[in-house]
């Protein structure tokens, strides 16, 4: 089957088996290698984009699902050379150890924060929840998103 979906601004089409997942499409077709493959059951959280503005487990949607779709994924976040509010609070806060969480974590706040523009503590970490850290305590991880509300 082929698929055509808008990645990160841009056009993109595939041919894909319709079992094909679409952290899969999105690494090895599309070479957007920022959304990582965590677990492939939904439990990590470390393949979350935003498809339709909303954050999914890229993990969880089929390929097939997402023709049509607008995504957004790490790499998307940039704009003019200039990273995203979330992506410098997370290094000025040192909201990671490892990364191999930080994309999908990110991607999760992103959509937080479209939803409450001015969370607290108790709110970040309920909207935070699916994404899981191995490394850091989330200590770190909560005061980037709190920085990144304020100056947003």
């Amino acid at each position: 089957m082929k698929v055509s979906m808008k990645v990160n601004g841009q056009l993109r089409e595939a041919d894909v088996e319709p079992r094909w997942l679409l952290v899969h499409v999105l690494r090895e077709k599309f070479g957007l290698t920022g959304t990582n493959v965590g677990c492939d059951t939904t439990q990590c959280g470390a393949c979350t984009v935003l498809m339709n503005d909303m954050a999914v487990k890229s993990c969880n949607v089929l390929a097939v699902q997402a023709d049509g779709a607008e995504i957004i994924t790490i790499e998307g976040l940039k704009t003019d050379g200039q990273y995203h509010p979330l992506q410098q609070a997370f290094w000025d806060e040192h909201g990671l150890q490892c990364g191999f969480c930080t994309p999908g974590m990110i991607m999760a706040a992103v959509d937080l924060l479209k939803h409450e523009a001015q969370p607290n503590y108790a709110q970040i970490r309920h909207g935070i929840e699916g994404n899981l850290c191995r490394c850091t305590g989330y200590e770190n991880i909560v005061r980037a998103i709190r920085q990144a509300a304020d100056k947003m």
